[in-house]
């Protein structure tokens, strides 16, 4: 590093009124994943605004804002995600969701204005030599077949070269301004099982005459929980939830089907396929010992999220130059979380962060609300870390 001045929390702090008023515009008015084009919009208006080369529509609703400048021959990607959640929102904020069963849920709007925020000081100060990539990302949300899938699949890193990539979330339950980090796995894979049962419906008083799939789906909640406490090393994490449950109609009705559905995350390659194999041969064996038969549909999501270790330590620095080290959390234990920028970080070393949202709610619930206080911090690590990377040395 040499002794040029980099961007401080004080060097953004005239931009925080405006980036306040597009987070809660894009609060207020949420779009789901692959539906995102308001937001897209509205993000590709800004950047050209502030000088930046646009190229909208990269794997549905994404947008790369661009800008080069110098001679310098690095280039940095920064990632946010554009997409709300289908939830219905319970704040009773102002600028609550003006769309029914729509709600920025989980920051995404406050991670699109920070990376907005940093874009306009990147294009005012003009303090870096290379090239900054600017990737606005829909579609994190839906699980597969994602934003970050299809934005790979349309060739990001070659029509945008990238040296390093770099993203964050925001963290419940952290103060404001602290910064977390982790090299090495960080984030979940995670998976999706569709199970349905099928037995044999009939009355409800004559129980002997069916194969009753409620009963078989309700032993298997329990039985699949022994895959965690005895098939899987103590010293790895996994996880085995059942989100969903849906049978029958009437009480006085044996249906012919169950379904259950469930989220399936772990941190290793090794332990993900010992989940799929067990609960695949546990599942079918558990429903043919009630006379029953078990559909089976496994739905790879997103991969472990592997931070790189120099890009990681690089991040860490800018961090505890930007906040102080007092703030800074260097080895966060591993998030059971998951996130598509996972694919990113299989093409490109980088690093993924997450920066503490405050005591607010949790994420997915409907009371979440992400913390504006936040949107300085933000704005001024992603142009820090921007023009750190693209020093001449």
């Amino acid at each position: 590093m040499n002794n040029k001045s980099f961007c401080t929390i004080a060097d953004v702090a005239d931009l925080v009124p405006g980036l306040r008023e597009v987070r809660q515009h894009l609060h207020q008015n949420p779009e789901l994943s692959n539906e995102e084009s308001d937001t897209a919009a509205l993000v590709a208006e800004k950047l050209q605004s502030l000088g930046f080369k646009v190229t909208s529509g990269v794997g549905g609703h994404g947008v790369i804002g661009s800008m080069t400048l110098g001679a310098g021959k690095r280039s940095i990607g920064i990632r946010a995600d554009l997409d709300a959640l289908p939830i219905t929102e319970l704040t009773g904020v102002s600028y609550a969701s003006q769309s029914p069963g729509k709600m920025h849920a989980c920051g995404h709007d406050g991670h699109t204005a920070m990376l907005l925020g940093a874009a306009e000081q990147l294009a005012r100060s003009k303090n870096f030599s290379g090239t900054v990539n600017l990737i606005f990302q829909p579609a994190e949300e839906i699980g597969f077949n994602s934003g970050a899938e299809r934005m790979l699949a349309e060739q990001l890193f070659e029509r945008f070269p990238c040296d390093a990539v770099y993203g964050l979330h925001n963290h419940p339950g952290y103060p404001v301004g602290k910064m977390m980090f982790r090299s090495g796995p960080f984030m979940a894979a995670c998976d999706t099982v569709n199970i349905t049962i099928h037995g044999k419906g009939g009355h409800a008083a004559r129980p002997h005459m069916t194969v009753d799939p409620i009963l078989v789906a309700s032993s298997l909640v329990v039985a699949l929980q022994s895959i965690i406490s005895r098939n899987i090393d103590p010293n790895e994490t996994a996880v085995v939830t059942i989100g969903s449950l849906h049978s029958g109609h009437a009480a006085n009705v044996i249906p012919e089907t169950a379904r259950l559905e469930m989220s399936v995350r772990s941190f290793d390659s090794g332990v993900r396929k010992i989940l799929e194999d067990r609960i695949r041969t546990l599942v079918s064996n558990h429903a043919a010992g009630y006379g029953a038969r078990a559909e089976i549909e496994y739905v790879p999501g997103y991969p472990v999220l592997v931070n790189h270790d120099k890009e990681t330590a690089f991040a860490l620095e800018v961090a505890k130059e930007l906040v102080g080290e007092d703030n800074v959390v260097e080895n966060l234990a591993p998030i059971s979380g998951s996130e598509d920028f996972a694919y990113f970080l299989q093409q490109k070393p980088g690093c993924f962060l997450r920066l503490g949202n405050g005591d607010s709610a949790v994420l997915h619930n409907p009371a979440y609300n992400f913390n504006d206080e936040s949107l300085s911090f933000g704005a001024a690590y992603w142009a820090r870390l921007a023009e750190r990377y693209l020093t001449d040395e």
